[in-house]
């Protein structure tokens, strides 16, 4: 099984548990040793996976993190765990202290859910402040579960990974400076785009004023660009899908507008197109919308929510959820978005049930 696969896995089970762990031991043992099993590291094995391991601060005695990973006998990782339901931003003192101890080249401070790993690329035998790398199981990426690789025993190569975790920390931080501007900007950044196309006087009034002309006009360009993406994928797609209308296709101007921190991705419009082109002999289209979640893309009748179609979740895997008519609902594992064509009986069997 691919890590791919084995970490989605991980993340099922940890949405099934997570409500019902209630202490730090029972997140190691139900989250964080599976991780790490995952990963290929014996975890029963305290000469490779060492729990408790020393890590005395000058004159405080007795101090120990809860695991360190060994490698040939030196520690090389240190792990620090959390209870599932802690805030992560509370401990990474902790985790500094020990980190500044000991010879490892990494830590990672975890609540099982997050993990945030941390290197001293700022300054030798410090560790960081801020990780230069982090993962989430409740929203995994692609990019992030290529990279977690190379943490895994069979591939774990501290030199390479040093080497590009600078450009991975600062290419993550300025990644969630431009997600925080494009949420809501802030005065010094509406300043610096006034700089380069106001030519008046930039006064405080004038830069509050500017904001949310900011903030619209960075969510139109993300829309345009998902739009010109999607009309680009369209071009490649079966003709069932490209022959559909420019009306039904179309993206309008507010699809990405902020919305509770969601960007709708082309892959979701494409299944969205798809859809539609599925449904567009049994009912007019103007009744078909969708609504975009953090958690999964929903197709609704009527845009009701009482009322949805299907669900989508597109991301390590992609999975077609259905409604049944007991209100429980049926997952369906696709291989790619034109596997949907496969389940065109059963969507225009729920569209019916609202239209009858």
């Amino acid at each position: 099984m691919e890590i791919k696969e084995k970490i989605q896995a991980l993340s099922d089970r940890a949405e099934m548990l997570v409500t019902q762990i209630k202490t730090e031991e029972a997140t190691k043992q139900s989250l964080i040793l599976p991780f790490f099993q995952m990963l290929g590291y014996d975890v029963f094995n305290p000469l490779e996976f060492c729990p408790e391991f020393d890590a005395d601060y000058g004159v405080k005695k007795g101090e120990k993190v809860d695991y360190a990973i060994l490698i040939n006998g030196i520690p090389t990782i240190l792990v620090e765990a959390k209870d599932c339901n802690d805030n992560l931003d509370k401990h990474g003192s902790q985790l500094f202290r020990y980190y500044t101890t000991s010879s490892a080249k990494f830590g990672i401070l975890t609540n099982g859910i997050k993990y945030r790993f941390y290197a001293d690329l700022d300054e030798p035998n410090k560790m960081d402040e801020k990780p230069f790398f982090e993962i989430n199981l409740f929203d995994l990426k692609d990019s992030s579960i290529e990279y977690l690789k190379r943490f895994s025993k069979d591939e774990l190569d501290v030199d390479a990974i040093i080497n590009s975790a600078s450009d991975l920390k600062y290419t993550s931080l300025i990644k969630d400076f431009l997600k925080k501007q494009i949420e809501k900007p802030s005065e010094d950044f509406a300043n610096y785009i006034l700089g380069e196309i106001y030519e008046g006087r930039r006064t405080s009034s004038i830069i509050e004023k500017f904001i949310p002309i900011v903030k619209k006009s960075l969510n139109q360009f993300i829309n345009e660009t998902m739009s010109d993406k999607f009309r680009e994928t369209l071009k490649g797609t079966d003709s069932e899908v490209t022959n559909t209308s420019k009306e039904e296709i179309a993206v309008t101007e507010d699809v990405a507008e902020d919305k509770h921190k969601i960007l709708t991705t082309v892959e979701e419009l494409e299944a969205y197109a798809i859809i539609k082109s599925i449904l567009r002999n049994n009912v007019d289209l103007s009744h078909i919308t969708y609504k975009d979640t953090e958690s999964y893309f929903g197709i609704l009748f009527d845009n009701n929510t009482r009322k949805w179609i299907c669900r989508l979740y597109i991301n390590v895997k992609k999975i077609l959820t259905l409604p049944n008519e007991d209100k429980t609902h049926t997952k369906y594992e696709l291989n790619s978005l034109d596997d949907l064509y496969s389940y065109s009986d059963k969507l225009i069997e729920v569209l019916n049930r609202y239209i009858n």
